[in-house]
């Protein structure tokens, strides 16, 4: 299993020079900075409640929130008992990890075999970014979706569609064997959430009034707040993936900056050209930039990282114009920022990889072609497993709240609060 993990996790390559006795011990500065990065993209999820609920209307704005922190509860449960171990258990077909981890059974304080962690570091860590992926999703469904329904579609989002891409990637499987370069998350994190966050909105449809009814953001700064600490926790996120306190995390540290404030700076000037220089454009800018730069940040140099950033702010702010221009009601545009966003940032990880991997500019356009087949394949997936789910979801308990349930706001018809006095 031990080989496989380290053929998924395609980032360690900048380490491999290490021996293998070296390796088995563990660092505690490595380990300081791997929990503490944990720590960092657990602190995401409920920066994302904060992001989305911004921009929702404020009799959904409680609701919007708690569904980032159920997430948070229900896929920290999920990870120990069997979700990790599909993940990173021993690989089955290329496909699925075994069961032999279930409950963290064989997951304890020794080190990871080949890394300078102990075995629970490394599960934490990945735990918190199978914890943030589908909260990421809520952007689909937010002011119509039952929270009964939200619940069971996240489970068996996470179980389905989540554990098995992390498992072909870095888990051993086979896009890892592939050879496809995911540094922190671009094809697991951001493509699947993206692309599911669509083939949802599909099924559950419109809200009530939308293209005639106006349903402007309630709290700006909150959304910014959200997005401030959205950055704050990517470099946990990403910095944290070079798994030790190294050259490779300060690089990965300094390319996810670059990008976001590159994304940032295009997003304003795209705007800027037809309307004003809005709070809510720079801050979905700073996060498409941060979703680009994901699947690269510790392959690529800070000059790529501003190339990265610059078709981030482009790409992303197209895709929300045509989103909008064709009518679907993917509320807050995961599909636009996370979805094209991870498309873009794992196909310019073909194109400019130059650290531990090579990509089309560096003599090896063979890459590129690999990142293709796996974002394709992950589109493919997500989408198809995404829309059966919902459906599936929607016939048996139904996905939507009632008409009154709608105009009365989810704080009160569902959580009896408010989120306002």
């Amino acid at each position: 299993m031990a080989k496989k993990l380290l053929s998924g996790l395609v980032l360690l390559t900048s380490i491999a020079a290490a021996s293998a006795e070296e390796a088995s011990e563990i660092s505690a500065g490595d380990t300081a900075w791997v929990l503490a990065s944990a720590a960092l993209v657990i602190l995401m999820t409920p920066a994302v409640g904060l992001f989305y609920a911004g921009m929702v209307r404020r009799k959904n704005a409680l609701s919007t929130l708690t569904m980032s922190v159920a997430v948070l509860a229900l896929v920290s449960i999920q990870w120990v008992l069997f979700g990790y171990s599909l993940a990173f258990g021993s690989d089955i077909a290329g496909v699925i990890g075994s069961l032999e981890h279930l409950g963290l059974k064989g997951v304890g304080m020794e080190a990871l075999e080949g890394l300078s962690i102990p075995a629970l570091a490394f599960a934490i860590f990945q735990g918190a970014f199978a914890i943030i992926t589908p909260a990421l999703i809520i952007a689909a469904f937010v002011e119509r979706i039952k929270f009964s329904a939200f619940l069971v579609l996240t489970l068996l989002w996470t179980t389905l569609v989540y554990d098995p891409i992390a498992h072909w990637v870095w888990g051993g499987g086979w896009l890892a064997n592939l050879g496809a370069l995911d540094f922190a998350g671009g094809t697991v994190v951001h493509i699947s959430s993206g692309i599911s966050a669509l083939a949802i909105a599909l099924v559950i449809g419109a809200r009530r009034g939308f293209g005639s009814v106006a349903m402007e953001p309630h709290n700006i700064p909150m959304t910014v707040l959200g997005a401030v600490l959205l950055w704050f926790g990517w470099f946990g996120f990403n910095a944290g993936s070079a798994l030790a306190a190294d050259g490779l995390a300060a690089n990965a540290f300094v390319t996810t900056n670059t990008a976001a404030a590159t994304a940032a700076l295009t997003w304003m000037l795209l705007s800027w050209r037809k309307m004003k220089p809005s709070a809510l454009g720079i801050a979905t800018g700073a996060v498409a930039g941060l979703v680009a730069i994901t699947p690269a940040a510790g392959f690529v140099t800070p000059l790529a990282a501003i190339a990265i950033g610059v078709g981030a702010g482009i790409i992303c702010y197209y895709a929300l114009l045509f989103r909008m221009r064709i009518g679907i009601d993917e509320s807050l545009d995961a599909w636009a920022v996370h979805g094209m966003g991870g498309t873009w940032g794992a196909i310019a990880t073909g194109i400019f990889a130059s650290i531990g991997a090579q990509g089309l500019l560096y003599g090896n356009p063979a890459q590129l072609g690999v990142q293709v087949i796996a974002t394709l394949a992950t589109w493919v997936y997500a989408f198809a497993v995404t829309y059966v789910l919902a459906k599936l979801v929607d016939a048996t308990i139904g996905l939507r709240v009632s008409e009154e349930e709608e105009d009365i706001g989810l704080d009160i018809s569902h959580h009896a609060e408010k989120a306002y006095a």
